[in-house]
């Protein structure tokens, strides 16, 4: 555990340093392929640093802010897009923490304890619902801390339960940790950059449909890196030999290939097992049911629509058992479960007797 520990140190350092090196070129090096050919070495190592992390937790988290989102805004940078670019130029920190840890800038922010400002974050715009909405209350987050402590006790007893309701579980546990996790780096970020964010979820369960579910209430910091990065190119060059208002269904597909591929990444960075696709599959299956889903409504224009009390649990039915049959097997093969738990067992163990030690000599109370 401890050498663990000295490896993520070390490699925040050279991630930070590195960050460093990205801001300074910007002053001398115009945006375009000059700019994209000398963050190319820095988007490699970031692809590498992950490797030499070996628990899920430090593994997990570092190659999804470092080898998935800051390398896309990294290569938007270079081309003067995305929330890295602005005019003027984002302040060194500023710069560090948005390419770094996974957060996004409201458009229309007022920065804390001083006067309103008109700075625009170059960027896509979040919806009206987002910007009104802001930060989610300590009580929000305050329930979804005890589902989460009440999911945990109920592993005592998982080998009663059947299969499909261990998944279920499984689901919302993925879901409140990753909300809990992001939204204690989101509010680090908040207090060093001192300015408003997104939230990184939207109560992602009371989606009315896929493209409700996909593009404004989960995790929200890779829809904001995938649009300007895949889906808005990709449909530019398809509205050269399409109509416009049909090249946005090919792009969805395209958007969802590259985040499966993305997902298959993290999951070897977590497991290293040899990947079986399964996952890019889920990702591929749902990016076609949105296109189809986003055809259709073309095509109805508005003429019919499902009651919520229809659409709510068809959405997440769908996202749920297509999830059960791609994504959690190859999930499961690495048994993250019971890893997660030893790591946990670890950490608490340091907190409360100050001794590091290795998951690998600690038992999970709870599996």
């Amino acid at each position: 555990m401890e050498g663990e520990i000295k490896n993520c140190i070390v490699i925040w350092s050279i991630v930070f340093a590195s960050l460093c090196y990205c801001h300074a070129i910007a002053k001398f090096i115009p945006k375009g392929t000059t700019r994209l050919v000398s963050l190319l070495p820095i988007i490699f190592l970031f692809f590498f640093l992950p490797l030499n992390l070996s628990t899920i937790h430090l593994a997990g988290l570092t190659s999804f802010f470092i080898a998935w989102l800051c390398n896309f805004k990294l290569l938007l940078f270079a081309f003067g897009l995305g929330p890295l670019s602005s005019t003027p130029p984002l302040p060194l920190s500023r710069f560090v923490s948005m390419a770094s840890l996974p957060i996004k800038i409201q458009h229309k922010h007022r920065l804390l304890n001083s006067k309103p400002t008109t700075e625009i974050i170059k960027d896509n715009p979040p919806s009206r619902k987002t910007i009104k909405k802001g930060g989610k209350s300590p009580l929000n987050y305050a329930t979804k801390i005890v589902l989460l402590a009440s999911m945990v006790k109920v592993y005592d007893y998982k080998e009663h339960l059947h299969q499909h309701v261990r998944l279920l579980l499984y689901c919302f546990h993925i879901y409140f940790m990753l909300e809990m996790i992001l939204a204690l780096f989101a509010a680090a970020a908040r207090a060093t950059v001192r300015v408003e964010l997104e939230p990184q979820f939207d109560e992602p369960y009371l989606a009315t449909s896929l493209q409700d579910f996909w593009g404004k209430r989960w995790n929200l910091m890779v829809s904001s890196v995938l649009r300007p990065s895949v889906y808005d190119p990709v449909s530019s060059i398809l509205t050269r030999v399409m109509p416009r208002r049909w090249a946005a269904v090919p792009a969805v597909l395209a958007t969802f290939v590259v985040s499966g591929i993305m997902h298959e990444l993290i999951f070897y960075y977590i497991g290293r097992l040899r990947t079986t696709w399964d996952v890019t599959w889920f990702f591929v299956i749902n990016g076609v049911c949105l296109g189809a889903e986003i055809g259709v409504k073309k095509v109805v224009n508005g003429r019919f629509r499902l009651p919520v009390a229809v659409s709510r649990p068809l959405t997440l039915g769908f996202v749920l058992v297509t999830a059960f049959w791609f994504f959690f097997p190859p999930f499961m093969r690495f048994k993250p479960d019971v890893k997660g738990c030893t790591e946990s067992v670890a950490f608490i163990e340091f907190v409360r007797h100050g001794r590091l030690v290795s998951p690998a000599n600690v038992s999970c109370p709870f599996l």
